[in-house]
């Protein structure tokens, strides 16, 4: 069976792009006890588990590990903490706890991208630390109405003043690279390589221009619409937003980008990886991510000219 994928929610769930690719399961549930059998049963049968959660409640202070005597208070906290008591009391070695610095639907993407790789020939080791690698090539943004309660990413005074402004309208950018220019004014940098682009709309979207006007200009392969992750509004501070994320979905070139990169193996849990970091034990290595993607970079396709 290929390793287990988990994110944690469900509207984290992208549908699937082919019959090969495996579901995603939901990690943690609603209890300690249900969170319990669940992540059990995905170890029995699957072997391996690797739950994404986001990065962002870590840097809050409301994340890490949380041991057995904490462990009855579970229910109330954050998803990130309920995953480190289900692995503390499980004491299991076979769970990788990946926060990820993206926005949800960038998670939902970088998921996505695991479950089609989990069906390939690649380790549990290699999978996991594989997550780091991918979630560089993922162009996660959004089309904002307001930055005004933005904080995941740098916003000047200048740009404060003009959200006040009627109808101004923001691109942000999240990751790869930190950006945000202003609607009709800027352009905002996307990939130089081919992507398929994931559109997710608010209840109150500002307007159609990530489909009309982004996704052109990006020149992606095709355009998805998916449901918006019921954390993005507090996530980007405004429930008047389009969410976006652009990211390789051909399985042969996630193969390819990954495969490309020299393996290594943990010096502690003697798992397989690649990268800096053992996705399993978090035990570092000597090699720099930076310089890990720029090898990959290399397998990768150009976009469309």
């Amino acid at each position: 069976m290929p390793t287990a994928i988990a994110v944690t929610s469900s509207d984290l769930v992208l549908p699937p792009h082919d019959r090969q690719t495996p579901p995603a399961s939901v990690q943690p549930q609603d209890t300690l006890e249900s969170s319990l059998i669940g992540m059990h049963a995905l170890i029995e049968q699957h072997g391996y588990v690797i739950a994404l959660y986001s990065a962002s409640v870590e840097r809050a202070g409301v994340a890490g590990s949380a041991g057995v005597a904490g462990a009855a208070g579970v229910a109330g906290k954050s998803a990130a903490q309920r995953l480190h008591a289900v692995r503390s009391v499980l004491e299991s070695d076979r769970i990788a706890l990946l926060g990820i610095d993206l926005p949800p639907l960038g998670i939902a993407l970088l998921s996505q991208q695991l479950r089609q790789l989990s069906v390939c020939d690649f380790s549990p080791g290699v999978l996991a630390s594989s997550a780091r690698l991918l979630a560089h090539y993922i162009y996660a943004g959004a089309l904002l109405g307001s930055v005004t309660k933005l904080d995941r990413v740098p916003v000047s005074l200048k740009s404060h003043a003009k959200s006040w402004v009627p109808g101004a309208q923001f691109a942000v950018l999240a990751n790869p690279r930190p950006g945000l220019v202003r609607v009709g004014q800027e352009e905002l940098t996307g990939p130089e390589f081919g992507t398929r682009l994931l559109v997710a709309n608010g209840p109150q979207p500002p307007s159609d221009w990530v489909t009309s006007t982004l996704a052109p200009a990006w020149q992606v392969q095709g355009v998805a619409t998916v449901q918006l992750p019921a954390e993005s509004a507090r996530w980007w501070g405004t429930g008047k937003l389009v969410e976006f994320a652009a990211g390789l979905y051909d399985v042969s070139v996630l193969y390819q980008l990954v495969s490309s990169v020299r393996r290594e193996t943990c010096h502690w849990c003697g798992l397989e990886l690649i990268g800096d970091r053992c996705g399993f034990c978090a035990a570092p290595l000597t090699t720099s991510l930076p310089a890990v993607q720029r090898a990959a970079i290399r397998a990768l396709p150009r976009g469309a000219t």
